[in-house]
């Protein structure tokens, strides 16, 4: 099991402003939501060890879970959990290697009502955890996206989602690495990943 390895110090300034948003919920709210959503990641590039070669890595499934309260009639407070578990391919040996990214944000969402729906946009902030076949990190990231939500009842809506999360990493990581022997690199030291997802939100 590798070593877990957390974002550099330069970064917990960062890490401190989202826990200090996550804490000034309103711990009054009544209403509260779960929402389940299943969609597509289109997955940025990787580079290969040499930094010569863009490796591409899997457009993937993701998985989400979304807890949410309202602040206002046309506000919610979130906190979203996003999975994905992806390939890709070392240029040399030809072989396949994989890595898992979980996402967790803290959310605020915006309500637009329209005639026959309503228009969402979010913007959060949180952390990404990398797990790959060699090792583990836990990067800083942000996240933001527009969606509709078409209420079936006072308790129950279809939700989609366009969504991007844009994580900062370190182009000299050892995510990709076995021991001395590294397979590919983060291409940027920005991680862009944009996903379109589609569920059910149920309130209580």
């Amino acid at each position: 099991m590798p070593s877990l390895k957390f974002f550099p110090r330069k970064n917990i300034a960062f890490i401190a402003l989202c826990c200090a948003q996550l804490f000034s919920v309103n711990l009054q709210a009544v209403e509260f939501e779960v929402s389940s959503m299943v969609g597509k990641t289109f997955s940025p590039e990787l580079i290969n060890a040499s930094r010569t070669e863009y490796l591409s890595a899997t457009d993937e499934p993701n998985i989400a879970l979304a807890f949410s309260w309202k602040n206002t009639p046309t506000e919610q407070g979130q906190v979203l959990i996003n999975y994905i578990s992806r390939d890709f391919t070392d240029d040399v040996t030809q072989a396949t290697y994989s890595f898992d990214t979980l996402y967790t944000h803290f959310n605020g969402v915006v309500f637009f009502q329209e005639k026959n729906y309503i228009t969402t946009a979010s913007l959060g902030l949180g952390a990404t955890y990398f797990n790959s076949d060699f090792d583990s990190v836990i990067y800083p990231s942000v996240t933001a996206s527009v969606g509709t939500r078409y209420e079936f009842s006072d308790s129950l809506a279809l939700i989609t989602e366009l969504r991007i999360y844009a994580t900062l990493t370190e182009n000299d990581d050892s995510l990709f690495c076995q021991n001395e022997n590294c397979f590919a690199y983060f291409k940027h030291a920005l991680w862009v990943d944009s996903q379109i997802s589609l569920g059910l939100a149920y309130r209580f």
